[in-house]
């Protein structure tokens, strides 16, 4: 008569846990619907474009003109095949280049030049010519700086300096060799 009793107990829970499961599936409230927010943006290509960057001040930072720029679905970063920039310093030691690709952080203050890398100053009251021939920099538009580790040759009248790792500072025009530095220079003419 007890194991009658145990097993009635039992099977007794065994219906009441499978209607407390019942209720709670009835009483639950539906699930809500995914809300279909999207993207930020959708992925795009342009060809043939001008892209104008402006910095948190307002001001023109770098123009960046290109034969072809993708942005990919959830990346709000921009890759540019064959670019041809302009990046702007305050004090009018503006400098023009070139680069097999470059990427654009989705803030524009990173720029990636990517493959072999080329840059011109050109010359303009109290600031002479120069050019930078390097490869892979990194360019802080909102600073101003540029950096990399790769071999570089800066050419300015008069000196052509060749060496491994380069940082400039577009703002206050220092261009520095980090290691292995090798320099020609040629005598300058003197007025008399």
């Amino acid at each position: 008569m007890k194991d009658r009793r145990t097993v009635a107990w039992l099977i007794a829970l065994a219906i009441a846990a499978a209607l407390t499961q019942l209720l709670v599936w009835w009483l639950r409230p539906p699930p809500k619907p995914v809300a279909m927010v999207g993207p930020p943006r959708s992925s795009y290509e342009l060809s043939d474009f001008t892209l104008r960057a402006f910095g948190e001040d307002g001001k023109l930072s770098f123009t960046m003109t290109a034969p072809h720029l993708a942005r990919r679905e959830g990346n709000d970063s921009l890759y540019v095949n064959s670019p041809k920039y302009f990046f702007v310093a305050s004090d009018g030691s503006d400098w023009y280049g070139t680069s097999q690709y470059a990427w654009i952080s989705s803030s524009n203050d990173l720029v990636k030049l990517i493959g072999k890398v080329d840059l011109h100053r050109p010359p303009a009251p109290h600031i002479p010519a120069a050019e930078i021939h390097t490869a892979d920099a990194t360019v802080w538009t909102q600073d101003k700086r540029m950096a990399s580790a790769a071999p570089s040759e800066i050419q300015e009248p008069g000196s052509i300096l060749r060496g491994t790792g380069m940082k400039a500072d577009f703002n206050t025009r220092s261009l520095e060799l980090l290691s292995d530095v090798h320099g020609t220079l040629t005598p300058q003419k003197h007025a008399r």
